[in-house]
């Protein structure tokens, strides 16, 4: 399906070298932030009190929020656990304070607010438990990265592997600049965005060099970064369509998934905007200044020579 067709090849390897250098440069600057800033991790990382509470009447979830940030209680999780009448409150440690205190004066203020409000349960989760957590992320993330280049490998080549996991891990660590930078949660969901976005990237590469692929056995007298221009410029409509409703559907749940969605969508925007950025420029780019050719996609037929020892060799009928 395509709304249009670009009859002449955009050159974007031509301008590939002023892309990549302003990839690095975002780059570095994500890493510069990560180490001086810093990851501002939620309740689920750095242990804290877990509160279940029910109310008579759907909760008011912003009305908890606000009245639990009106005790000084900051970076409060709310969300609704099971129905509409139960919420899950996360909260992180507080210095001076107990997890027991804390959450006696957080039931109090919710009573004041809703005398409805009826605690379920309280636990506190400790910090053992969010290494365990960050651990489990990091090798889900290296089992992620490591799958995506067997099998990129096994499907095109090792250069179009390698090309590929550097553009997707380009964008993993963009992300977790911005949420370093701006100093926004890091949580459990926004992980799972994060795990998301690898493989959405990887989508777009594949496509680019199924196309690549297909286009060494069409076009035989092209050069290697004329291939992958037509390339890229035949996909473009592709990418539009697919990306486009993509970016409605998760825009939509940054503007009205509340509090709750907010920074899982917000880590999904920016992966998609840079997923499309580094498919286009960086793995394609950096396959090119592999050396990838012809040859390592098509593999030349095997001609068996005939046996020596055979009595017919070279006999004519």
């Amino acid at each position: 399906m395509e709304f249009f067709k670009i009859r002449r090849d955009i050159p974007f390897m031509r301008n590939a070298v002023i892309f990549n250098v302003i990839s690095l440069a975002t780059f570095l600057l994500a890493v510069f932030f990560l180490f001086s800033r810093g990851l501002h991790l939620s309740v689920e990382f750095t242990g804290g009190t877990l509160m279940e509470v029910s109310y008579a009447q759907p909760a008011p979830l912003n009305t908890i929020r606000s009245t639990v940030a009106g005790l000084g209680i900051q970076d409060v999780q709310v969300q609704n656990f099971g129905t509409a009448q139960d919420v899950l409150i996360r909260m992180p440690v507080q210095k001076g304070s107990t997890s027991g205190q804390q959450s006696e004066r957080v039931l109090g203020a919710l009573q004041a607010a809703d005398p409805s409000a009826t605690l379920r349960r309280t636990e506190f989760v400790g910090p053992q438990v969010g290494d365990e957590l960050a651990a489990d992320g990091l090798k889900a993330l290296a089992f992620v990265v490591a799958g995506i280049m067997l099998y990129l490998a096994i499907r095109f080549e090792w250069k179009f592997a390698l090309a590929a996991i550097i553009a997707n891990l380009h964008d993993v660590v963009i992300i977790l600049g911005f949420f370093a930078f701006f100093q926004w949660e890091f949580s459990l969901p926004v992980l799972a965005a994060v795990l998301a976005v690898l493989g959405y990237s990887v989508n777009e590469s594949v496509v680019i060099f199924d196309r690549i692929r297909e286009n060494f056995r069409r076009y035989r007298k092209m050069n290697t970064q004329e291939v992958i221009d037509n390339a890229i410029t035949s996909t473009i409509s592709r990418t539009i369509i697919t990306h486009g409703s993509t970016q409605l559907m998760v825009l939509s749940m940054l503007i009205f998934g509340g509090a709750t969605l907010h920074y899982f969508a917000l880590a999904l925007t920016i992966g998609i905007l840079f997923g499309i950025y580094s498919s286009v420029f960086v793995a394609a780019a950096i396959a090119m200044w592999l050396g990838i050719q012809r040859e390592d996609l098509i593999k030349a037929p095997v001609k068996k020579d005939q046996d020596a020892s055979d009595p017919n060799a070279g006999a004519s009928v």
